[in-house]
């Protein structure tokens, strides 16, 4: 099918572009940008009129609970609720049942997902065998598979042996490990250390669980030469740690949960079990601390660490309570939030949900150039709307932010140049109908 998407504000953060300019899509390609292609005649145009045109979301972290979870969600109901929030390719952490440590699981996984024919799924491989921490997987086996890195999910390595020899593996063939920083026998806590978790009697995860962590990570990579991810950073002093590593030359690359830009430990309040995280939730000056390392490119990208959980789960006391929530469809708005907030340009803040993310997977997407992947969101920066149960459509219910109001809603995904999500009869800054 030939798409002109027509009359937009084209940003590409890639390319630094920030233009009123259409866009030519042809065979799921991008074969013109400003200027259709000799001959070109559309099949479908989609008037972009108020809307920005950006590459499709990248999320470095979304659990799409397949297989063995279904109770919680399933791989239709999420890879929904990606194309819902313009999210058109996205990491799976390997904690499924089974985990994902063997090469079959594997492709079940990527077929299964190819066959819905909307977002992109690229999972990651276990780093041990059933995540125990113990035995190395077929590392290359699984890359052939499918996977574009290994990780341990939450599941810690306490052997540092075993993290020791898995960096070395992965540096001989080039391969990314995805770390949680969080020091298996100083975690374990329900919440951050400090005058919230005292006052309401909660176990605490101390800031150094995770720079001690670090540490470690950091010695193995200078004897390892391996390339590594860290996943999720939540505090001020683990940031400028990385930062620290990153101005020494290491391979290291790290993203933050979205949630943690805006919310802090404070919000906790009596026992919101809604706002259990993990890593949890820190104190003021850690968010401000990721808020100024996410402007100056020190944290590389912002994930929605989408985590269903059943209703079953979170009406339990806060720590007994299940961490995580659903974040594919507040992706969006969540940036543009920081961004209003805090001054940010829209192109570098759509940089850390597009081109940015797609750098640290190595992958040619989130950027908008003629010959490449039509994978395309649109949304309109202006619309407003309630954060409800009923306005989900991950099969994961759970927000902090239930009865907000957003600005900024996704109108339509294309996923290799097919429409896979259109939000029909919805306002578009208060004028015209979003175009069928």
């Amino acid at each position: 099918m030939k798409i002109h998407i027509k009359g937009g504000r084209l940003i590409d953060p890639a390319g630094n572009i920030d233009a009123q300019q259409d866009l030519f899509l042809a065979a799921g390609k991008i074969v013109g940008i400003g200027n259709a292609p000799a001959d070109f005649q559309a099949n479908k145009t989609i008037d972009a009129r108020g809307l920005i045109v950006c590459p499709g979301l990248v999320d470095l972290s979304a659990r799409l609970r397949e297989p063995g979870y279904e109770y919680k969600a399933t791989l239709e109901s999420e890879v929904a609720a990606a194309t819902a929030g313009g999210v058109t390719s996205l990491v799976c952490p390997p904690d499924t049942d089974p985990v994902l440590d063997e090469p079959g699981l594997v492709e079940m996984l990527k077929y299964r997902a190819r066959t819905l024919n909307q977002t992109h799924v690229y999972p990651l491989g276990a780093l041990t065998l059933g995540l125990k921490g113990e035995v190395l997987t077929e590392m290359s086996q699984l890359t052939e598979a499918g996977c574009v890195g290994f990780s341990q999910a939450e599941a810690p390595i306490r052997n540092t042996q075993v993290l020791l020899r898995s960096l070395q593996y992965a540096q001989t063939f080039g391969f990314t490990v995805w770390l949680r920083p969080e020091d298996p026998y100083l975690g374990g806590g329900v919440a951050a250390s400090g005058a919230v978790a005292s006052r309401l009697g909660l176990s605490g995860v101390s800031v150094i669980a995770e720079t001690v962590r670090l540490h470690t990570i950091f010695e193995l990579m200078r004897s390892t030469g391996a390339r590594v991810h860290l996943c999720r950073l939540s505090s001020a002093a683990g940031i400028e740690l990385v930062r620290q590593a990153k101005r020494e030359g290491l391979a290291v690359t790290c993203d933050v949960n979205i949630h943690h830009v805006g919310l802090t430990d404070m919000d906790i309040g009596y026992f919101n079990s809604q706002m259990r995280f993990s890593p949890p939730l820190r104190s003021g000056r850690d968010r401000d601390a990721i808020v100024a390392a996410l402007a100056d490119g020190t944290i590389d990208a912002l994930c929605s660490d989408h985590t269903p959980v059943d209703d079953d789960e979170k009406l339990l006391p806060f720590a007994e309570a299940s961490p995580g929530a659903t974040g594919l469809e507040l992706l969006l708005p969540l940036t543009l939030r920081w961004a209003d907030e805090h001054k940010v340009p829209l192109v570098k803040a759509l940089g850390r949900i597009t081109s940015e993310p797609a750098r640290v997977i190595g992958l040619p997407a989130g950027r908008l150039t003629v010959g490449g992947a039509a994978d395309v969101c649109l949304f309109d920066p202006e619309a407003v709307w309630k954060v409800e149960r009923r306005t989900l459509k991950s099969q994961g219910k759970n927000s902090p932010w239930l009865g907000y109001e957003m600005r900024g809603r996704v109108t339509a995904t294309l996923v290799g140049g097919q429409l896979v999500y259109e939000l029909a009869g919805q306002p578009r800054n208060g004028e015209a109908q979003a175009a069928r």
